[in-house]
């Protein structure tokens, strides 16, 4: 059980955070490859500064590899909710409904990435309404006829509470060596009546910690020691099998990985995918 509701057995899918990190001719071929792979979703970080802009990017992601694309995720403080709003629904027009809006309060150390770009800091209290309000206007801008699915980040009460009323798709924002007991009490705990997909962001994979999805600090070590979820094996049967047991004990069925990984999980991915 999950939350309230029967748990859903679904598909498993799996998609990639590509960031644009080696120059665009290497991320061209990194992409491209992740479409021959079976993975169903490129994902772009948004981290101003770093990389292109996310939408820009996915736009071309879009049109190189005919595979959904997504944000992974937009960080809801640091612009204004409606443009966050119109360039979701834009993307989602211009890849005829094969993007999805991930959108979070940001990550740690947001406030003074604000401060930096010259931007208001929003307080914490704030940041699940700010959130709201994307989705809010996103929905607006659809109207009737189109649904651009929403995953959100969450971490804390407020946020889960958040989703649970409005996303497509949750992923649990978890410190990375948080224990698999802890992780999966708060999975379990989470209300889903609504029914919707559980998502599992993984950065770690073997002794490689994926960019933008971990900190610099990151030590795969204490990672995997400590039975973390946001730990895989390399080795392809265990990693098969790890992911199969997500699925099976907390109804997690879509997987993210970093793109340095996808050659090393390619074979898990052509076996499992749409499974």
């Amino acid at each position: 059980m999950t939350g309230d509701s029967t748990r859903q057995i679904r598909p498993l899918r799996f998609g990639a955070v590509a960031p644009i990190g080696s120059g665009m001719p290497a991320w061209r071929d990194q992409i491209r490859a992740l479409a021959g792979s079976g993975y169903s979703t490129i994902l772009m970080p948004d981290v101003p500064q770093w990389q292109p802009a996310p939408g820009p990017a996915l736009a071309v992601a879009a049109t190189l590899t005919g595979l959904r694309v997504g944000t992974w995720v937009y960080a809801s403080p640091v612009r204004p909710a409606w443009i966050t709003a119109w360039e979701a629904h834009s993307l989602s027009v211009l890849t005829d409904g094969r993007f999805e809006m991930g959108i979070g309060t940001g990550r740690p150390g947001i406030a003074g990435q604000l401060r930096e770009l010259g931007l208001p800091v929003t307080p914490v209290s704030r940041r699940s309404s700010q959130v709201r309000e994307v989705v809010a206007a996103l929905r607006d801008l659809d109207g009737p006829d189109r649904h651009t699915p929403v995953v959100m980040a969450v971490g804390g009460p407020k946020a889960e509470a958040l989703a649970a009323g409005l996303a497509d798709t949750v992923t649990f924002v978890m410190p990375q060596i948080e224990t698999r007991a802890e992780t999966m009490q708060r999975v379990q705990r989470f209300d889903n009546r609504r029914g919707a997909e559980l998502a599992l962001h993984v950065p770690v994979v073997g002794d490689s910690v994926a960019a933008f999805m971990a900190g610099p600090d990151t030590d795969p070590a204490a990672v995997r020691a400590a039975d973390s979820l946001a730990f895989l094996p390399s080795d392809p049967s265990a990693a098969a099998e790890e992911i199969q047991r997500r699925r099976e004990e907390a109804g997690i069925s879509y997987f993210v990985f970093g793109a340095d990984a996808a050659g090393v999980l390619a074979p898990v991915v052509a076996e499992l995918a749409g499974r």
